[in-house]
């Protein structure tokens, strides 16, 4: 197989953070970027969902984490809203 330079712009510390990743995971940016275009085609696609987060994931994750503090027994407790402020310092 024939291989060809190729040259592209990568922001300096994103490449900084995915060559070290890379490098724990035994390769190097060459081999990411050959097995991210291998699965491009055969794929005939991105290889991941390209999405804008949503803000409604935001809510659902602040209703699981307010869940598991309501359970939680280590978790203070306040009788009114006044109380919780006056805790703060407000």
């Amino acid at each position: 197989m024939a291989t060809i330079p190729t040259t592209i712009r990568i922001d300096k510390d994103v490449k900084a953070e995915a060559s070290e990743l890379l490098k724990e995971l035994g390769l190097d940016m060459s081999t990411a970027v050959n097995m991210f275009l291998h699965q491009l085609i055969l794929r005939n696609g991105l290889p991941f969902s390209v999405t804008v987060p949503s803000r409604e994931q935001e809510l659902l994750e602040s209703f699981a984490e307010a869940k598991k503090l309501s359970r939680d027994p280590n978790t203070k407790r306040y009788s009114s809203f006044e109380e919780a402020l006056e805790d703060m310092g407000l």
